[in-house]
């Protein structure tokens, strides 16, 4: 039976919502943030400030700004204030939008909090004249929907179209009306001049103007244009490619790159064998620096018919958790029986090479793996399973883990990861025997899952929750 609602663990649900990625589409979660700030607002609060640092999923964090700048409670008001001074001109925008879409409302210290951020930019005409060029219709949007003032620099350069001589938006009007493609690269290297708004002043791309462009990129750039440098036959000249390799290898050392872009990236530019290699070292990197697994763990990835996206989704997983595990790692591939499957190394392409010979087909016994586990003494502290729940075949999960727990003298944590057309018949098995778990729906995106590392490398569900409420909230100073 469903558990009862006054026994639900709204925190748990809560960070399991914080494992998808929505696309922009931020009614998707903004139900769940709206019920735990209304359920528990002092959780909500040091949560919303542990995932500015922690989480990577931009529409979760514009959501928890937006919740705490329209708070009832004057500390999270505090906190959304100083956090909405970090992002980028169209996130602010878009947290106004969430505001007033999904909150009815935008308080007056909401807007102090965005002319604060106006303001700010304003005094420094560089740092203004490179957030108007990136964020141009989102900086147009926050002035005009707050009623916000501009100074004489913003308006000429926003709505008048009229830059003053020193402004890189001048300076992109120039660009556009360079005679030869020397001249241009110059003005780009010059005035480091953003690829995405160069590309659409110059009218051809050689590979001078091209050079120009990336060495102006930083790595993280490099990783989110890849797809369009490939389309513009960056990848075709030698010397460009040397040089989009060296800002993919500054990328596997810097510490501002989302691992989620770089799988991204892989996934849509259909890159060359090498570049594809360079990008799976970068995940591998990032990944490392959100935490490390100190647990022996195992990984059960259902194989039974129809699971081909359990297996691709194990792939996954085995090498993010492979790359950050400093225990033991077993990885099983499960139908009525289990194969334990064994990489030559840790990347995404080693796990595929493991894998090859495995197919989705036959019954499922979810059971069948930990039975084996148990057979060879093989002790683990927590289980990832990979699967769809619909386990139909002996031994059971519910009933080989218990004899499991009992003789090798341990308490594993269970993660489930459901794909497919799942159910919760494992989920009912396990809340019948108090089996303490967590659960993860796979929607689908492939580079949510690194946001599983934070819920696999701490040591227990409580250690987690007891670091987000150690988590200070920002504090306004200005007040």
């Amino acid at each position: 039976m469903p558990m009862n609602t006054t026994e639900r663990d709204w925190r748990l649900e809560m960070l399991n919502s914080l494992l998808t990625t929505p696309h922009r589409k931020l009614e998707q979660v903004s139900e769940i943030h709206k019920l735990i700030i209304e359920l528990d607002p002092i959780f909500y609060g040091h949560l919303a400030t542990w995932y500015q640092r922690n989480g990577d999923v931009r529409d979760h964090k514009e959501v928890f700004v937006g919740n705490l700048l329209t708070s009832n409670v004057n500390e999270h008001r505090d906190a959304g204030f100083v956090m909405l001074q970090e992002f980028p001109p169209y996130e602010v925008s878009r947290i106004v939008d969430f505001m007033k879409q999904h909150r009815g409302k935008v308080p007056r210290s909401a807007r102090t909090a965005v002319t604060r951020y106006l303001k700010t930019r304003e005094k420094n005409p560089q740092f203004f004249d490179r957030a108007a060029l990136r964020g141009r219709k989102a900086m147009k949007h926050l002035y005009a929907t707050l009623h916000i003032k501009p100074s004489d620099r913003a308006d000429a350069v926003l709505f008048k179209d009229k830059p003053p001589e020193d402004s890189l938006a001048f300076m992109l009007k120039q660009l556009a009306k360079a005679p030869s493609p020397a001249e241009q690269a110059a003005l780009i290297v010059e005035h480091n001049i953003p690829y995405t708004v160069a590309v659409g002043a110059v009218k051809q791309l050689t590979p001078t103007v091209v050079v120009a462009l990336i060495n102006s990129m930083s790595p993280q750039e490099v990783i989110n244009n890849l797809k369009s440098l490939k389309e513009r036959g960056a990848m075709d000249h030698p010397e460009v490619k040397a040089l989009i390799d060296e800002k993919l290898e500054a990328a596997a050392k810097s510490d501002r790159v989302s691992a989620f872009k770089a799988m991204k990236a892989s996934e849509v530019a259909v890159v060359d064998e090498a570049t594809a290699t360079k990008l799976e070292q970068i995940v591998d990197v990032q990944v490392k620096q959100r935490g490390k697994i100190t647990k022996t763990t195992a990984l059960l990835v259902d194989k039974s018919a129809s699971m081909t996206e359990a297996l691709e989704v194990g792939k996954q997983i085995a090498a993010i958790v492979s790359a950050i595990a400093e225990a033991d790692l077993f990885v099983y591939a499960f139908d009525a029986m289990a194969y334990p499957i064994q990489a030559q190394g840790k990347n995404l392409s080693d796990w595929e090479k493991a894998f090859r010979h495995i197919f989705p087909n036959g019954s499922t016994s979810i059971g069948a793996a930990l039975e084996i586990m148990r057979l060879k003494r093989q002790a683990i502290e927590q289980i990832i399973i990979v699967t769809d729940e619909n386990e139909n075949a002996a031994p059971y999960f519910s009933t080989v883990y218990p004899r499991y727990c009992e003789e090798l003298k341990v308490i594993p944590n269970v993660v489930l990861v459901k794909v497919g057309q799942h159910n919760s018949y494992l989920e009912h098995q396990l809340q019948q025997n108090k089996v303490t778990f967590e659960s993860f729906t796979f929607a689908g995106d492939y580079y949510s899952l690194p946001n599983l590392v934070p819920l696999l490398s701490r040591r227990s569900r409580l250690e987690l929750l007891m670091e987000i409420l150690d988590t200070p909230l920002p504090v306004r100073d200005d007040k």
